[in-house]
Parts: C-alpha cells; structure tokens; sequence
C-alpha cells in the first residue's frame, strides 16, 4: 500500500514502522504547523518522558504561513549540541548506544538548517543503521484529500496522538518510570538494536486499507 507521510525529526516508532511496512510517498507541498512532530521529538530520560524540540526562524508581518519545506532551523544557539548531549545522557547505559552513536552523530555536526532535508536525513541515518533504502518519492502538488494512496499525514501531529498498541521492549529507565509507548525511533534503536527492524515489521498500525 501507498502512503503519504510527513518527514519528522527522528520519527516516532509507529512512523516509522509505517515506513517500513509500507511504499511510502513524502508530503513536501503542505504548510508548516507548530507543536507536531516536524520539528520535535520524545525520548526517555531519568525524570520521564523528554521533548527535544528544534527552535525554528519564525516568518512574520505580511509573508504569512511557510511551506514545510521552506522553514529554516533557528540556530542562534547551538541547539544540536544541546539534543546531542540529553541524548548521550539518557541513553549511554543502553545496549546499543555505543554501536549506534557514529552513525547518528554526524546529524548533529552537519550545517544543514532546512528543517525538512534535516528530517530527511535522521531517517536516512536510521534507514542505514537497520538495514533498509530511505523512501525518495515526493508529492507534486498538495491535495487535501488524496485519491491514489493512503493519508497517513495524522502521524505528524503530536497533540492529537492515536493510542497505538506499542509491543513493550525494555528501557533504560523503566524500573523508575514503567515503559513508555511510541517514543522516537532512537528509543527503540538503542534499546533494541538489531532487533528494531523485526520489531518495526511485526507492529500493527491498523491502518484502514492494510
């Protein structure tokens, strides 16, 4: 099945479990909203459930809404430095961290202030850490009801999160705060490690046309 898909910032599993299952086509002609999962992402941390948010150069006066694919990363501060360094921290006594760390690095180290070709590329890095091609095609126009795949653009949005039935997998600090379901793929990634792609394959999304 065809789907249509916004590119996040390090996708949630059901994302990319999506991506995975699924021919996958990239929304690019939509405009851009705040609080979704374009510009954040959920991990775990010791004090719970943590939002690393991309700060954005917002446009102002008459020039309006911007495209997605037009916004631009704000980075008067060095925001990656900071999500590079939460994720160190939450993550360093995960199984796989120290095996995944050198192929998500460099997202952090580049100069790539495009939010979406940013975006892009988290997905490519974790493509290539679990053994799979990143999704190349991309809408021509913007429809507001797609007639030729399914619209899977909803699982952008973070206010309004479907409950997905996450399979539960160990995490770091589950003891302290019981697990939680469908954080970012780094979540999964550097708890599971080899394991991810089974995982991503096997989850039930209960998408209407599957």
């Amino acid at each position: 099945m065809k789907i249509l898909i916004h590119p996040s910032y390090f996708p949630s599993i059901a994302t990319f479990a999506a991506i995975v299952q699924h021919e996958v086509i990239w929304e690019v002609h939509d405009n851009f909203q705040k609080q979704t999962y374009r510009n954040r992402c959920y991990i775990s941390t010791d004090k719970g459930k943590h939002m690393l948010n991309i700060p954005i150069k917002h446009v102002g006066g008459n020039e309006g809404r911007q495209k997605y694919i037009d916004v631009s990363t704000e980075n008067s501060y060095n925001w990656k430095k900071e999500h590079w360094r939460t994720l160190e921290t939450a993550y360093r006594t995960s199984p796989f961290f120290e095996f995944y760390e050198d192929d998500i690095r460099p997202i952090y180290e580049g100069n790539e202030d495009s939010l979406y070709n940013l975006n892009l590329k988290t997905i490519e890095a974790i493509a290539d850490c679990v053994g799979i091609k990143i999704p190349t095609a991309k809408t021509e126009t913007y429809q507001i009801e797609p007639t030729t795949y399914f619209d899977a653009r909803f699982l952008v949005e973070a206010k309004k999160e479907k409950d997905w039935n996450i399979e539960p997998y160990t995490q770091v600090f589950e003891e302290r705060h019981g697990f939680i379901p469908n954080l970012s793929i780094l979540d999964l990634l550097f708890n599971e490690g080899t394991n991810t792609l089974s995982y991503l394959k096997n989850l039930s999304l209960g998408f209407t046309n599957d």
